[in-house]
């Protein structure tokens, strides 16, 4: 398919466009001798609160915020790295953890010279967040933890795997086919999508989940998080924790998100929105937005 009559590249013409009026600019750093960090951030000197914005596994990393671009751009400096082997991030290292995710995005945050934030993560991205917020617990203000079972255990992975009647995880988080990519959809989503052809489903799947296939699924393999039936190894964060959750996600199930605040102690509370799945902040950007404002900015209304 020529590149102009790509959909996937129309959107995504369209979301930079979003990212350059919101005053982003796209750079690269590197952190160490081994990894390249890929981010948009404020393109003038600092002087807002920054926000970092964290993906999880799917599209581009700006992708998955698009409705929070505008939004927070007034008020914050944000900045949207993507995490290693996603987008253009690389790395020489062997080590694929969401750990290792977390100390990257670290490096890039001192090699940026931030001294104070506020992290968002969704999903694969919340367990990066919460790995953050324990190794910078002076520096990164509030944690917002969006459709994020940082306590997932094995028990769960088997549940999804039944519940989106998939063989393998990365089925579902790393479709190779149309038909894996019309389940991956359906179970991340709230709503009956229209039928979309297979020739738009094929851009989607070669632009977005196909590029560094064998790497990323060395970092579904690598999480540390949920290789067993134990939680032991999460503990309350000293920062003031959000949890946000979309009431009828398929990926994380709602029980998680109450069993999370109990673990994460006194300093986290849970929102749940309803009509929405796994990605509430495409599906009720919204409501998901002034949420989250209101966490940031200590509005309790």
């Amino acid at each position: 398919m020529f590149s102009w009559l790509s959909p996937i590249g129309l959107y995504g013409g369209f979301v930079r466009r979003c990212l350059t009026g919101a005053g982003l600019t796209c750079q690269s750093i590197e952190i160490d001798d081994e990894t390249t960090i890929h981010f948009w951030g404020p393109k003038s000197s600092k002087t807002k609160p920054s926000l970092i914005l964290i993906h999880g596994f799917g599209p581009h990393g700006v992708w998955q915020w698009r409705p929070q671009i505008s939004f927070f751009s007034n008020d914050f400096d944000l900045y949207i790295p993507s995490l290693v082997f996603f987008g253009r991030s690389t790395t020489k290292s062997l080590q694929r953890s969401e750990v290792f995710q977390a100390t990257c995005i670290v490096k890039l945050l001192e090699k940026l010279g931030i001294e104070k934030c506020s992290i968002i993560g969704t999903s694969y991205g919340g367990f990066v967040a919460y790995h953050m917020a324990k190794m910078l617990p002076g520096r990164v203000e509030k944690v917002i933890i969006a459709s994020s079972a940082v306590n997932i255990k094995k028990i769960d992975n088997d549940g999804l795997l039944k519940r989106a009647k998939v063989e393998k995880i990365e089925d579902l988080m790393l479709p190779a086919t149309v038909t894996q990519l019309r389940v991956s959809i359906t179970v991340s989503t709230n709503r009956s999508l229209p039928y979309l052809p297979d020739f738009f489903l094929n851009d989607f799947m070669n632009k977005l989940y196909l590029e560094n296939r064998k790497e990323k699924l060395e970092l579904l393999n690598g999480l540390s998080l949920g290789k067993d039936d134990t939680v032991d190894n999460i503990t309350p964060l000293q920062q003031e924790v959000l949890i946000v959750w979309g009431e009828n996600d398929q990926i994380f199930l709602l029980e998680k998100a109450t069993e999370l605040k109990e673990l994460l102690g006194e300093k986290a509370r849970l929102e749940v929105i309803k009509n929405a799945s796994h990605v509430p902040q495409l599906e009720r950007g919204a409501k998901f937005n002034k949420i989250v404002n209101d966490f940031l900015c200590g509005s309790d209304d």
